[in-house]
């Protein structure tokens, strides 16, 4: 068994729980301790039982709580040592005990009780950033935001997964017509930046196989992006893909300030 559940998903804040029967894993801690606990709670996952925390890197949107679910619940962090060197500036997460913080490298595999962890660098404006691929005996997920375009090494990194949570962040041309300055578009739509919904569609098509048995949509941009048009291009993908090859795919989009329904694959 595995499990995954978006506990807070966007550019307000980003926080994931992926784990199985022995193992309690959090990707980014981007909201408050107290919105943290009330989504472990809902899938029943004490946070005294958590086996760490994997960040992706070090904006605000991604690290907010890191400093009090460190402290209160004494968590190893995993993170990149660059990314670490520049948290340690920011005086807004607190003191955190330094003998929490586990270095990890991009390609180097890491075993947490009885998953397997991958990190992978992504394309995106922040020192040292990385997604990840979390593996048990039977079942895969792969899980990438926060990047502004993908190549064949992402590809390489999500290829059969089970469970796909991908960044699906604005709509281009409502970000194009929106009142966000010129320069933060320009941020946006680089290849530093953030995942259209073409592009993540584009990135999908490359992902579907067999086994694949549940989408995520993520970090959606709630100025520039409506999560009904990132589903329904995903979604026109999907039924053609299914047309060809008779494959159901689920297909959700990762809520924004409440936590998602849990996926749990048997």
């Amino acid at each position: 068994m595995i499990q995954l559940c978006s506990i807070a998903s966007g550019s307000s804040g980003n926080c994931i729980y992926v784990g199985n029967e022995d193992t309690h894993i959090l990707i980014d801690a981007g909201i408050s301790g107290k919105r943290i606990k009330a989504g472990l709670d809902y899938i029943e996952v004490d946070p005294n039982k958590l086996d760490g925390i994997f960040i992706t890197h070090e904006h605000s949107d991604h690290i907010l709580g890191l400093g009090i679910m460190a402290r209160r619940y004494n968590m190893p962090i995993y993170i990149t040592e660059k990314t670490w060197n520049k948290l340690k500036t920011y005086s807004s997460l607190g003191k955190i005990n330094e003998s929490l913080v586990n270095f990890i490298k991009p390609d180097t595999l890491i075993k947490i009780g009885s998953i397997q962890v991958m990190p992978f660098k992504t394309s995106h404006d922040a020192t040292d950033s990385v997604c990840y691929t979390f593996v048990n005996d039977k079942y895969k997920i792969g899980i990438v935001t926060d990047l502004g375009n993908y190549d064949d090494y992402i590809i390489e990194h999500l290829k059969n997964s089970h469970i796909l949570y991908i960044e699906a962040n604005h709509d281009i041309k409502m970000l194009e017509a929106g009142s966000y300055p010129y320069y933060l578009k320009r941020r946006i739509l680089s290849d530093i930046g953030h995942l259209s919904n073409e592009l993540s569609t584009s990135l999908i098509e490359n992902l579907i196989h067999d086994d694949l048995k549940y989408i995520v949509l993520a970090h959606l941009s709630k100025e520039n992006n409506l999560p009904d048009i990132a589903y329904l291009e995903v979604k026109y993908l999907l039924d053609k893909t299914k047309i060809c090859n008779n494959q159901d795919i689920e297909l959700f989009v990762a809520k924004r300030d409440i936590h998602s329904e849990a996926i749990v694959l048997l």
